[in-house]
């Protein structure tokens, strides 16, 4: 599974790195990233519930 995060999209609210510090991280302004876009397999389920968490539907997961 892929992960990434719309920079145009994401207002800081951080929730994505709350829920799945393991797959997001913040940038210097607060705003949300992936690092390394291949998901572990097990933090899948936490990296699907960040995306239905952001209140931007910044976060993109893919198979």
């Amino acid at each position: 599974m892929k992960a990434e995060v719309d920079p145009h999209l994401c207002q800081g609210h951080a929730r994505c790195w709350d829920i799945c510090p393991e797959v997001f991280s913040l940038d210097e302004e607060g705003h949300g990233f992936v690092p390394i876009p291949d998901v572990p397999p097990q933090f899948e389920a936490k990296a699907r519930e960040a995306a239905d968490n952001c209140p931007e539907r910044a976060i993109t997961v893919s198979a």
